[in-house]
């Protein structure tokens, strides 16, 4: 009997999240809640209340069962057969249907007035699809990237246990990411201890099919098409890279919140200022998971850690705007093209974002306030 007690105590503390130190960027947010909920009591946004809104999570405080239940809910969009195959031949699931639109609209939505709002939009309506299709319960989590920092190959995110988001690649010899735009002294990024196929986890087994575009690692196999959308299958590769990492941490993040007074700043240091030799927080994090397709700037939604990447990007644009709600969220900037090339006028709150065949046309205006933005159906806060 005794031994049984045991038993069923270490099953529960299995199921018990991992308790971490807040840090700054955490702090922040607790004591920016009560902006929030004085801008509500002013302004309130229909029947979406702090009360009642959805709680986004960060990976390491989900319990495991409640990890194994989204890497399943993810496993099963990759079983359901995709809607763009008509337009993306290499689109082989529901999953792949995400990285044909990424790849289509990168050039409209990176560096632009459209990058924070329809990468809001695009996120909302995955986990929308995990929970519509596939049943899952939960919420979209987030990766703050800041915990991790460290020691990345080893925490609850990639360790690559069953609860986990699957581990580093088997290691392969390989050689740093160049950024021909960057400084000399800054230029290559060394390489991580993987760059091989993923192994350990729930996506061992997982074959991308889209793909590549403009990829990290050399050697991968052509796509049969110049707009990365033929049918390539091949292992989904990563390089769980340290060095990236490091420019991820509390310093970068709280700094990036609490010195940027506008959203040109804000989004221009989050993105990265190549031609300072400054990464930004934005390529740090996808260049910590790296690989194939997570280190291609067109088909990184393949790989499934995308998806709790992007989440702690609006977890912080959210931070962002709660320092000046009355402000921030009405305020845009940039023009309507990447780095406004080709020439384009400047992007404005009437300007209409959509994501292909999945999902319609919605104002930017709609997709600027958690709280009840897109008619209510945005009400999220982030934990």
């Amino acid at each position: 009997m005794l031994g049984q007690l045991v038993l069923a105590a270490v099953a529960a503390n299995l199921a018990i999240a991992q308790t971490y130190p807040p840090d700054d960027v955490d702090i922040l947010v607790k004591k920016s809640l009560s902006k929030l909920k004085e801008y509500l009591s002013k302004y309130p946004q229909g029947n979406c209340t702090l009360e009642n809104a959805i709680r986004r999570k960060e990976w390491g405080d989900l319990t495991k069962q409640e990890r194994k239940a989204y890497t399943d809910a993810v496993l099963c969009l990759q079983s359901k057969p995709a809607l763009t195959s008509a337009e993306a031949p290499g689109a082989k699931s529901r999953f792949d249907d995400y990285v044909v639109v990424h790849i289509q609209q990168t050039p409209r939505n990176h560096a632009s007035t459209f990058f924070l709002p329809w990468h809001r939009y695009y996120i909302w309506h995955y986990e929308n699809a995990l929970r519509t299709e596939c049943g899952y319960k939960g919420y979209q989590p987030y990766w703050n990237w800041a915990r991790y920092a460290n020691d990345p190959v080893n925490s609850p995110v990639f360790n690559g246990d069953e609860y986990s988001m699957s581990g580093d690649g088997s290691y392969v010899p390989h050689e740093g990411i160049t950024f021909p735009s960057m400084p000399v002294e800054s230029r290559v990024l060394p390489p991580g201890g993987g760059g091989g196929c993923v192994t350990t986890g729930p996506f061992k087994n997982m074959t991308v099919n889209i793909g590549p575009l403009l990829p990290s690692l050399s050697g991968l196999p052509r796509n049969p098409q110049a707009d990365g959308l033929g049918w390539n299958p091949r292992c989904l590769r990563r390089d769980v890279n340290k060095h990236a990492a490091a420019l991820t941490t509390t310093n970068y993040t709280y700094d990036l919140i609490t010195n940027n007074n506008h959203v040109y700043w804000f989004q221009t240091v989050m993105e990265g200022q190549f031609d300072e030799g400054k990464l930004g927080v934005h390529a740090g994090g996808h260049y910590t998971i790296s690989g194939d397709p997570g280190g291609d700037f067109y088909v990184s939604p393949g790989d499934p850690m995308f998806w709790l990447h992007h989440s702690q990007i609006d977890r912080l644009w959210w931070i962002w705007q709660m320092q000046d709600l009355e402000t921030r969220l009405s305020q845009v900037s940039m023009t309507k093209t990447m780095y406004n090339n080709p020439p384009s006028e400047n992007g404005t709150l009437d300007d209409v974002s959509n994501l292909g065949v999945l999902a319609g046309d919605v104002k930017v205006r709609d997709l600027m306030s958690t709280m009840g933005g897109m008619g209510g159906r945005l009400c999220y806060i982030y934990e």
